[in-house]
């Protein structure tokens, strides 16, 4: 079951930002051994594409650190992750990594499976992720959110580097995401019951 942590946590990663994990997969692909693309993926570590990535990426990292410019990035956002979180399982999960010697054996009759499961994993992070930003920029008047997004930005880094490299660790990771979940809905439950506005999202 190592490809499906690879794409769960590649997923995962894509939630919180949707470049990083496309991109990691995209360098080591590239620059190492350590991954090997199956042939309908090889696409991601194309020059052009890597390059794409990175210009995505550093609107999104600039993006998601102002206040109010971070809210409207997570609506268009609602689209992309998923949609990256579908690509990141997909490549990840049939990829050859140095855990993951026979990806072929999984999810070998149904290909549109993992596209679809890293589409609701991305989709579920990403939900999570823009339910607590305007929790964050609430209680701290926006200071908090470049920090905040610094540490989202860190945790998609490590969890695709995780899902790649020990996929057994992305399941601590998951963990963490849950609690974090779990903390954040308690938050935005109690500054209700207060009469606090806390700026959502959706709903």
């Amino acid at each position: 079951m190592l490809e499906a942590l690879t794409g769960t946590g590649l997923a995962a990663s894509a939630g919180l930002n949707a470049y990083i994990p496309l991109l990691t997969m995209g360098l080591l692909a590239r620059f190492s051994d350590l991954v090997a693309l199956p042939d309908g993926w090889q696409w991601l570590s194309n020059g052009w594409v890597i390059g794409i990535l990175a210009v995505l990426l550093s609107i999104e990292v600039v993006a998601d650190k102002v206040p109010v410019v971070d809210h409207v990035n997570d609506v268009v956002q609602t689209v992309v992750r998923p949609t990256a979180g579908g690509l990141a399982f997909g490549a990840g999960s049939s990829s050859e990594t140095v855990t993951v010697s026979d990806p072929g054996a999984f999810f070998s009759s149904h290909q549109w499976v993992p596209i679809a499961a890293g589409v609701v994993i991305a989709l579920a992070v990403h939900g999570v992720k823009a339910a607590a930003r305007p929790v964050v920029n609430a209680t701290t008047a926006g200071v908090g959110a470049p920090v905040a997004s610094t540490a989202e930005d860190f945790s998609s880094v490590l969890l695709a580097l995780l899902a790649l490299l020990v996929p057994l660790l992305v399941l601590l990771g998951i963990v963490l995401l849950v609690f974090a979940a779990v903390l954040t809905f308690r938050r935005r439950r109690l500054r209700r019951r207060q009469g606090v506005p806390t700026g959502r999202l959706f709903g």
